[in-house]
């Protein structure tokens, strides 16, 4: 199974926003679309970062704490920009999922863009691999059941070799 097998399975289509939108913008996209992350793209499609809630709870904890000893911008005031992860870790559309398997555990981050080129094709996420392993593991599962129900028998006794 490869990236582009996950990304033909995924049924939210690509979200994506500039560099310069709002911080209060992108969180609100997020929660209406019930999205993880956010791709921040200039010149149509050309990947710049990404933005996920790893970056918005950290912006909100570091001025939840800044706060306490003075004034400092409000959500509304922050731009994506200012928060993206600038270089996030991409994946291809022929990567084989073990291999991403790996790379999500060694990087850590639980979205990845699939680009080719600079054009993003799409978020692989962490879920949609679970996913994706859990729908192999049942084909697996029901291919061999239905090649054990159909073990041919030993025709001098009687029973299933």
């Amino acid at each position: 199974m490869k990236v582009s097998n996950i990304l033909d399975l995924q049924k939210k289509s690509l979200v994506t926003l500039p560099p310069k939108s709002l911080l209060s913008d992108a969180v609100i996209l997020m929660s209406e679309k019930d999205i993880g992350s956010v791709v921040i793209v200039e010149r149509g499609d050309e990947l710049v970062g990404i933005l996920t809630f790893r970056e918005v709870i950290q912006v909100l904890a570091k001025r939840q704490i800044e706060n306490r000893s003075g004034k400092t911008p409000t959500m509304s005031e922050i731009m994506v920009d200012e928060v993206m992860n600038r270089d996030p870790t991409v994946t291809d559309k022929d990567m084989q999922i073990d291999a991403l398997r790996r790379l999500m555990n060694d990087c850590g981050e639980r979205y990845l863009p699939c680009v080719e080129g600079n054009k993003v094709l799409g978020v692989v996420s962490f879920h949609d691999v679970a996913r994706a392993m859990l729908r192999a593991s049942d084909f697996e599962n029901k291919m061999l059941k239905a090649y054990i129900q159909d073990w041919p028998e030993d025709s001098s006794s009687g029973e299933k070799k």
